[in-house]
C-alpha cells in the first residue's frame, strides 16, 4: 500500500465518519465539526487521487470541498452577525 492509499483511507474515514455521527444526532448539520470533517475527508482523498486519478471521483470530491467551504464561510457570517458585525 502507498502512503496515498492511507491518506485517502483517512479521508474515507472522515467523510463517513462526519455522515453516521449526523445519523446518531452527535452533531448537525450547519456545525463547525461537521463541515470540518467532510473538508478534511474532501481535502484527503483528493491527495490521494493524485497518484491514482479518476476523474468522476475528483469531480464529487472538489463538490464536496466547495460544499463544505460554503457552509463554513455561511456559519461564520452567521457569528459574525450574531455578535453585531464587530471584529472581537
Amino acid at each position: 500500500m502507498l502512503l496515498t492509499d492511507f491518506i485517502g483511507i483517512a479521508g474515507v474515514a472522515c467523510v463517513i465518519g462526519a455522515y453516521f455521527l449526523l445519523q446518531l444526532e452527535k452533531v448537525r448539520g450547519d456545525s463547525f465539526s461537521y463541515l470540518i470533517l467532510n473538508l478534511v475527508g474532501a481535502i484527503l482523498l483528493i491527495i490521494s487521487l493524485m497518484v491514482t486519478f479518476n476523474l468522476a471521483s475528483f469531480v464529487i470530491e472538489l463538490c464536496w470541498l466547495a460544499i463544505s467551504l460554503f457552509g463554513l464561510s455561511k456559519l461564520a457570517w452567521r457569528r459574525w452577525v450574531k455578535r453585531g458585525g464587530q471584529a472581537s
